[in-house]
């Protein structure tokens, strides 16, 4: 009760509304509620209301990190964050600037029938399973064929649950314990989020979308979505994994993975949309020596495109449909592009000849 909690996110979205109004109630804890997120006031208001716990969601503390360092950056009372999308970087980054507080990193959706809660705060995962917990949750994560874009099926049709430290695809049963109520107004949208015959005729799940890992330990990794992670030269390719990596490249603020089609080939190339850190310029050089040392050769983005604001909904998820459409070509872009070039060990300008020659086959990628 003697909490104050600071809620900068959309009250319709179940984050704060449920879990941060709810909680605070229930508890006779406070709340303050913040009209919209900025980034220059978060840690003012914190301090100015005795903030002990705050809610987070998608990039928001990614944004905190990015803000200029101060001498009051660990003169706050909080002691908790609460939310989930949290990167293992930024977690890092945040908990190293801004003091040990602890994240309390949460899993699911606001129709979904399962959640996961990272009670302990161990960086990169968003909880943790046991034996209790499978009894009130029955989930299952399976094999995905990223090309097909479903489920892997054995002889008889039913799915393939994957080995410990295997992605796989998160599903969770319906049952009368885990009911799934479905969308208002709409069967069609509800059925489409359910997958039947999993592992025997007439079961129910509910399918995620997401791609998830657990260890031997039981802690639960967050992987990607199925939508973001593609194929290329066949291999899968996590856009979460990228993102990470690049972020560690010092002249880079924010990124944004996804893959195009490039004519002649299958699956879809990596590129990586890029928004500069303030007084810094781009590094072609530096970025290729990054990528070669600490990336498969099939992850490393082969396109970058610099950005000066990148598109957000507004609960700070990335926005990648635009970006997907719009592709590597340079004469429908104002945007400056670079394509990967191993003979000058660089990342060069993507000129309207060197995207002809990709195009007609002639450039190899």
């Amino acid at each position: 009760a003697h909490d104050v909690m600071y809620i900068p996110l959309p009250l319709y979205h179940s984050a704060a509304s449920l879990i941060g109004i709810g909680g605070t109630i229930e508890l006779g804890a406070s709340c303050v509620l913040k009209k919209k997120f900025s980034a220059s006031q978060f840690w003012t208001d914190c301090r100015k209301h005795n903030v002990t716990v705050f809610q987070y969601i998608g990039e928001l503390c990614r944004y905190l990190c990015n803000q200029p360092k101060t001498a009051g950056d660990q003169v706050h009372k909080v002691r908790m964050g609460v939310g989930n999308g949290l990167r293992q970087d930024v977690w890092r980054e945040f908990q190293s600037r801004f003091g040990n507080i602890k994240m309390c990193e949460v899993y699911g959706s606001t129709e979904g029938n399962l959640c996961f809660m990272n009670h302990i705060g161990k960086i990169g995962t968003v909880g943790r399973s046991n034996f209790f917990y499978r009894l009130l949750f029955k989930y299952d994560l399976v094999k995905y064929d990223m090309v097909k874009d479903e489920a892997v099926k054995d002889p008889n049709g039913f799915c393939q649950r994957v080995e410990k430290g295997e992605t796989g695809l998160l599903l969770s049963k319906v049952s009368a314990l885990s009911p799934f109520f479905g969308y208002a107004g709409s069967k069609q949208l509800t059925e489409k989020k359910l997958m039947r015959n999993v592992f025997g005729k007439g079961d129910a799940y509910f399918n995620t979308g997401d791609l998830m890992a657990e260890d031997r330990d039981g802690f639960i990794c967050f992987k990607d979505r199925v939508g973001d992670t593609f194929r290329w030269k066949g291999e899968n390719v996590a856009t979460t994994e990228v993102t990470e990596t690049l972020g560690l490249v010092d002249f880079i603020q924010e990124v944004n993975v996804y893959g195009v089609e490039v004519q002649g080939h299958e699956g879809r190339a990596g590129m990586a949309a890029v928004i500069l850190r303030a007084g810094m310029a781009f590094d072609g050089g530096k970025l290729f020596e990054h990528v070669t040392r600490d990336m498969p050769p099939y992850a490393r983005p082969l396109f970058i495109r610099l950005q000066d604001v990148m598109e957000m909904t507004s609960t700070f998820k990335q926005q990648k449909f635009q970006l997907v459409h719009s592709g590597f070509n340079p004469s429908t872009t104002s945007d400056p592009l670079y394509v990967l070039d191993y003979q000058q060990q660089s990342y060069i300008p993507l000129t309207d000849g060197i995207y002809r020659s990709i195009q007609a086959g002639e450039r190899k990628l």
